[in-house]
């Protein structure tokens, strides 16, 4: 294998956490040069994740036809792909963020709120009791201590976190209970009927079917990549769910339909789409899907042999485990935006310049996702597979950092395919993709559409 060598172990690492042979790693070719500024490893994680995405094509290629297919990942299309893929032609996707959404400075320090959904954005203003104006919503917060703001948005099922530094994160009881958990919990469970389709080298996932429970933006990025070796990804969200921001970029090559799960008549629904199902892929916290009546032993019952990957953002195990979270929140949480802050020498939070914990994540249930399938087509067992937003920034916390390393050269014309994509929003290219695993391109048979556009079917 040749390339930089941090990603080289961390390949290696992640390879390792999903099941993986590291003696497979010989095939593989890092390619390209740069990397995203950034106090943190960023690029690294991101060809790291996408390469190991990439292993688990080429072992489930090689189970079946002896011979394991070349991998190639490029560095710099790997960070671009962090940041978005979608290049639209006369039109403009709409802004990720909410007015509301963004770092506030309280009395003792800073605190980030997370308003993306309406009902998100209701109980933060309820709780400042303010209008939806963000300079209202400035000289509230400034009046509050940011922990207290924190637990008080939170408590009420709301979306919010106080800026702590990495010293207070590895001494807080939600810290410590990530720290000691595994990059990814992997179990195997019951065994099922002989999977009902076979692996051709050029599109390898055809005839899987993928039941996608997730939203923004880990999950869609994991079901996505699924998308791209020919899974048959079917998208699943409630009747009054949107993220127009995002959609455009994670719906690539899905179908995308809605159920209220909390309606009788849609749970039967989705219990047969699960009956059917060889992948379940799911974005809801500890105990969600056990109160609508689909717990872990359910699931296998209604679908021996299942693949089941789940994520959450604070972790499976501390007192945090039922939390909402996202991306940007738990980078608040985590120390990261405090470390950019500092060591770039800034006067507010700094992120990372992508949203790396989500689409790291996402590669990283993509891999488990196809290493449980290769499982299963070796011994018919299903599995379950498990990881973090917050176990993927205690991650990136403990990578080397090059802070000699050159710069991304920016983005040319010939970075994008040469296709145009029919989004449903309009003409768009997306860039070429980060990853190629010898005979077996990634490409997608549907372009981008809206959610809820089709029947909750297979």
């Amino acid at each position: 294998m040749t390339g930089n060598a941090p990603v080289i172990t961390l390949i290696r690492e992640f390879c390792g956490a999903v099941g993986g042979d590291a003696k497979n790693l010989a095939g593989v070719e890092i390619v390209g040069e740069g990397s995203l500024r950034s106090v943190f490893a960023v690029t690294d994680l991101a060809t790291a994740a996408i390469g190991t995405a990439g292993v688990a094509v080429a072992e489930l290629v090689a189970s079946q036809t002896g011979e394991r297919p070349p991998v190639r990942v490029d560095r710099r299309l790997s960070s671009m792909w962090f940041a978005g893929s979608l290049r639209p032609a006369g039109w403009n996707v709409p802004p990720p963020w909410d007015p509301v959404a963004g770092d506030y400075r309280a009395q003792d320090g800073w605190i980030r709120l997370h308003t993306n959904a309406p009902h998100h954005r209701d109980i933060a203003l309820k709780v400042l009791d303010v209008p939806g104006e963000r300079e209202s919503v400035a000289r509230a917060v400034s009046r509050w201590d940011a922990g207290a703001l924190e637990s008080a948005i939170v408590e009420r099922g709301g979306c919010a976190a106080a800026m702590r530094s990495a010293t207070e994160w590895a001494a807080h009881d939600q810290g410590r209970a990530v720290a000691a958990e595994p990059l990814v919990h992997r179990a195997a469970t019951d065994r099922g009927a002989a999977p009902a389709w076979a692996v051709a080298p050029a599109r390898p996932l055809r005839g899987v079917r993928v039941l996608d429970l997730t939203r923004v933006l880990a999950g869609p990025v994991a079901t996505r990549f699924l998308a791209a070796f020919g899974a048959d990804v079917l998208r699943i969200d409630p009747p009054w769910w949107d993220e127009p921001g995002v959609v455009p970029e994670v719906t690539l090559g899905k179908r995308c339909a809605r159920l209220d799960l909390h309606d009788g008549s849609a749970r039967a629904v989705f219990e047969r789409l699960l009956g059917d199902a060889d992948v379940l892929l799911h974005g809801y916290r500890p105990g969600a899907l056990a109160r609508l009546g689909f717990d872990a032993d359910r699931r296998r019952q209604i679908r021996p042999g299942l693949v089941d990957v789940s994520l959450d953002a604070y972790g499976w195990t501390g007192p945090w485990r039922h939390r909402r979270g996202f991306d940007s929140l738990v980078q608040m949480s985590s120390g990261i935006a405090q470390a950019g802050m500092e060591r770039m020498d800034r006067d507010r939070p700094t992120p990372l310049p992508v949203q790396a914990l989500d689409h790291a994540a996402g590669y990283l249930l993509a891999t488990a996702a196809i290493r449980g399938l290769t499982t299963r087509l070796a011994t018919r067992e299903g599995s379950q597979a498990r990881t973090s937003l917050a176990r993927i920034a205690a991650l990136l916390i403990g990578l080397p950092v090059d802070p000699q390393a050159p710069g991304l050269r920016p983005e040319q014309p010939d970075d994008q395919a040469d296709t145009i994509e029919p989004t449903s929003w309009g003409p768009a290219r997306r860039l070429k993709a980060p990853l190629v695993v010898q005979g077996t391109p990634m490409r997608w048979d549907a372009s981008a559409g809206p959610l809820g556009a089709s029947p909750a079917t297979w």
